[in-house]
């Protein structure tokens, strides 16, 4: 498990360390870096995947900025404008190892150079859930409803992947429908003794919008998958005559339920194009599949999703020291220290120590205002 995330001049971050957690919440207005913690990962992911960061002290290190999970730029582009040297850090901690990764910038070539690549410890970083086949990174800007969809057998089947849009979510369900999904995930009135994956994403997702019911039909002359969406009682329709919402949640609820224990998961706003009441289900599913092992990472702007987790602490399905929150702003001081932000913690029964301003009071002030 990642245990802290360091980033040393990296886009709106002039150092800091992010603690994380087995459940870790990123929220705060628009643009204040939530959205980086994810990225930063993602491109030590892309890195790694590319042959760029190895595991050798020795060995020149780079960073692919431009890549399959995300599309950063230039150098210029994730440099801290205000930074006072010119390097760019990331560094990772876990239980056994600490692993740092350090980057000159030439700001007149507008370029990375080389990096140095340190580490300590007893445990290989490379070996966590992040650098291995058991991580799934799921972008804000999924793909919507189609008439069907891409197969990728190279992705799906070696990699272990669906895409940072989801985008061939469909081809990974088809393909391990029937992979068992850990108890602890199961659907609480779900009765089937040992459900398989594409039994569990359809019992969640009758959950998240009642009576839905997925089926697909692999392509294989064309490489591709029709999904149709039905309901209880109804004839199956194409997705583009159905609700945005369930395309789009789809990506999520495989890319949890398909984890097994160390596994890490990396989400942009699993709550987009969801009724309330799905988004906190959906907060309910993520606690139950930390508590399964599987290491959540996300950004979220729902009251809903934190609700479903607190509720989820409450029913003793979590325990408070297994989840942080993290609420990012840009202080006064944000153009000599950067981003910054507070920690709210949770105890057995779900209450928070402290509620900074703005951080998902926005129903108390309308409720001021209406009475």
């Amino acid at each position: 498990m990642l245990d802290s995330l360091q980033l040393l001049n990296f886009k709106g971050f002039k150092e800091k360390t992010i603690p994380l957690r087995h459940l870790t919440m990123l929220s705060g207005i628009n643009s204040m870096g939530k959205s980086t913690v994810l990225q930063a990962l993602a491109l030590l992911r892309q890195s790694y995947q590319q042959g760029m960061l190895v595991d050798d002290k020795q060995a020149p290190q780079s960073l692919v900025l431009n890549g399959e999970l995300v599309t950063l730029g230039t150098g210029k582009d994730i440099f801290c404008e205000f930074a006072l040297e010119d390097k760019i850090g990331i560094g990772l901690t876990t239980k056994h190892s600490q692993a740092n990764w350090m980057f000159g910038y030439d700001s007149s070539g507008n370029v990375l150079q080389d990096g140095v690549y340190e580490v300590t410890g007893s445990a290989n970083i490379f070996e966590t859930g992040l650098f291995t086949s058991h991580c799934h990174y799921i972008q804000a800007d999924r793909i919507g409803p189609r008439t069907s969809f891409d197969m990728d057998n190279h992705l799906v089947r070696v990699r272990n992947e669906m895409g940072s849009r989801g985008e061939f979510a469909a081809h990974y369900l088809e393909l391990h429908r029937r992979q068992s999904v850990d108890i602890a995930m199961h659907h609480p009135f779900d009765e089937i003794a040992n459900s398989s994956l594409f039994d569990q994403v359809q019992a969640w997702m009758d959950e998240i919008s009642p009576g839905t019911q997925i089926r697909l039909l692999p392509l294989g002359d064309i490489d591709r998958m029709q999904v149709s969406i039905g309901n209880r009682g109804t004839e199956f329709r194409r997705p583009t005559n159905v609700g945005f919402g369930i395309l789009y949640t789809l990506p999520i609820l495989v890319a949890i339920l398909s984890s097994q224990p160390n596994a890490i998961v990396l989400l942009e706003n699993p709550e987009a194009h969801l009724h309330p009441k799905g988004q906190a289900q959906m907060g309910h599913l993520i606690a139950r599949a930390v508590s399964a092992g599987v290491q959540i990472i996300l950004e979220t702007h729902s009251d809903h999703i934190l609700n479903g987790i607190r509720i989820a602490t409450r029913e003793y399905i979590l325990k408070p020291e297994q989840v942080a929150l993290h609420f990012f702003t840009q202080p006064d001081d944000f153009l000599q220290n950067g981003i910054s932000f507070s920690s709210p913690q949770m105890d057995a029964f779900g209450r928070l120590d402290h509620w900074p301003e703005n951080f998902f009071d926005e129903w108390d002030r309308s409720l001021d205002k209406l009475l």
